[in-house]
């Protein structure tokens, strides 16, 4: 019975562990807001530098996963590239050693039962009579109070199970003892979910003289190689740069544990020296730095090989030409903000795609119908932007991820009004029947192709500004002249307009599909123009704060567009 309350007991440390990080995690996520965003854009501009990001953020939030996977949102938007994401996920490793420490120096050294109780009873009232930074707040101070607790039922646990649990009774110091010692701590891991549960046990473990030192840690080096099952089953059906990362941190934490292994072989006599002769405290801060010591050690070593490791991921996950919903990562809906970055990308994508066809539609040289399969493929993509921008948890957002999110909505629906115009062949063949509209469409196509040659769409607003003003202004006079001259024909059922360089009698009916033709020419300019009006705010949103009164601005723009 003694046996079975023990495992019991050390169990329910474990999950109260784990419910700890989960509410710490949570509330410091939510109390750093977009900060956590434009940190790691900021401060990567090299892959050195994104070690730095990746380590600070991620013992700041003590966890490794909200890193990657906000790390994949921005490699899918194209916001980092591969290999500044590498250096982010490479420090995430260094980051999650954070969390060895603070349970080797204080989870010991409290008498925890006695101050951690309070500590949840207070973050359990900021949590429910508290605002919003406030219960956030509460929820990070509840979570660390509940880390203290579960480390404390661990100790108990262990403490009942230290006759039957010993040394002698783990596997051994041999070449297959150790690689059952890693199946172990890879095994803890991928059940927990949390290398930092994991690492906190096998402290736990060692204080309790459960196992040795050495023990303890190859079974750390299991557990970091155990972390990447979590990463790898979150990519699956994800995009390429998703699968990409959780790939490269397959590779990286293996390389990591052989690298351990290595120090293990020729280092153990200076590890067994920082911890003395026989101080359970010393073994803990000995086990600690191990740990620390071969995550930093991997991740120089990846930043020294980086271009080759690069090579070998990118020849492991080919990057094949994916339809334009390819960033759309699924998995990128549980971090909404991370999922607003991938769709801003799949908007100018989608955009981009648009233009071409419309720039194809006002061509004069060839058929006007373009390209229906890409047309096809255009207006299925519109929809699945539109559903996956729908399932985006938008009461999550705020600032100006909520402002970008809201942009987003509004060039959807412009690019799907464009699209239908853009299937209206006979009204678009229409406008080269007038050499006035020709002219007005070859205005519009030339600012088109301008700005499929830079590298963002909505660069020129300003330009579409003007141009949309002319096409208004220009849209009336014509419909004014040709009902002007359809009246003032003799029998009522002719009238005569300018055709080419030429006049030529045109029936009340060919005047009518005249008119219709630059109502259309006006519509698609209209809406191009406010797309870029919408793409110009996300960029600009995404390189500063955007003020209370820009938000205003786009809610307004509801009811304009």
């Amino acid at each position: 019975m003694g046996e079975t309350s023990g495992i019991l007991t050390a169990l329910g440390g474990v999950g109260l562990f784990l419910l700890g990080m989960v509410l710490m995690t949570e509330g410091l996520q939510g109390l750093a807001g977009q900060s956590l965003r434009r940190v790691l854009r900021r401060f990567t501009k090299t892959p050195l530098r994104g070690v730095a990001a990746g380590t600070m953020v991620t013992a700041l939030l003590q966890s490794s996963s909200a890193t990657t996977v906000t790390v994949i949102g921005f490699v899918s938007a194209g916001l980092l590239t591969f290999s500044q994401g590498l250096g982010i996920v490479f420090g995430a490793n260094i980051g999650t050693t954070f969390t060895g420490w603070l349970v080797a120096v204080l989870g010991f050294k409290l008498e925890l039962e006695i101050a951690a109780l309070p500590v949840v009873f207070i973050g359990g009232m900021m949590r429910l009579f508290g605002g919003r930074r406030v219960e956030l707040a509460g929820r990070a101070l509840s979570g660390f109070a509940l880390l203290f607790l579960g480390i404390a039922l661990m100790q108990q646990g262990m403490a009942g199970l230290s006759d039957v649990l010993t040394p002698e009774q783990m596997p051994g110091d041999s070449m297959w003892g150790r690689v059952q010692l890693v199946l172990l701590g890879a095994a803890i891991t991928a059940v927990t979910q949390s290398s930092s549960a994991g690492v906190a046990a096998a402290l736990v473990a060692l204080d309790a003289g459960a196992i040795g030192l050495r023990q303890a840690a190859v079974m750390v080096v299991g557990m970091n190689i155990g972390t990447t099952v979590t990463a790898l089953l979150a990519t699956l059906g994800g995009s390429v740069a998703a699968r990409q990362t959780g790939v490269a941190h397959l590779l990286f934490n293996l390389m990591t544990g052989v690298l351990a292994f290595v120090l293990l072989t020729f280092g153990a006599g200076l590890i067994e020296s920082l911890a003395g002769s026989g101080d359970v405290a010393a073994e803990r801060y000995a086990l600690v730095i191990f740990h620390t010591v071969f995550n930093v050690a991997g991740v120089v070593l990846a930043l020294a090989l980086l271009d080759p490791f690069i090579a070998v991921i990118r020849r492991l996950v080919r990057e094949v030409r994916e339809p334009l919903v390819s960033r759309l990562d699924r998995q990128l809906l549980s971090h909404p903000g991370a999922a607003v970055d991938a769709t801003c990308a799949t908007v100018e994508d989608l955009a981009r795609h648009m233009y071409g066809l419309l720039a194809a539609r006002l061509s004069t040289k060839g058929a006007a119908d373009g390209d229906g399969k890409q047309l096809r493929q255009g207006l299925r993509a519109l929809d699945a932007t539109r559903s996956y921008a729908e399932k985006i948890n938008a009461a999550e957002l705020t600032g100006n991820v909520l402002t970008r999110y809201l942009d987003i909505l509004h060039a959807l629906d412009h690019l799907a009004r464009l699209g239908y115009r853009i299937t209206q062949e006979d009204r678009a063949r229409g406008v080269k029947a007038d050499f006035r509209l020709r002219r007005q469409a070859q205005v519009l196509r030339k600012a088109l192709v301008g700005n499929l040659k830079k590298k963002h769409v909505g660069q020129r607003a300003g330009r579409f500004d003007w141009l949309q003003e002319s096409f208004r202004r220009g849209q009336r006079n014509f419909r004014t002249k040709v009902l002007e001259q359809a009246v003032e024909a003799g029998d009522g059922d002719r009238a005569v307009l300018g055709i080419g360089q030429a006049s030529e009698e045109l029936s009340t009916g060919q005047a009518i599909a005249l008119m219709d033709a630059a109502r259309w020419l006006h519509r698609v300019s209209y809406h191009v123009w406010r797309i870029e009006h919408h793409l110009e705010r996300i960029g600009r949103s995404r390189h500063e704060a955007v003020p209370s009164a820009a938000r205003k601005e786009a809610l307004e723009d509801v009811r304009a567009d």
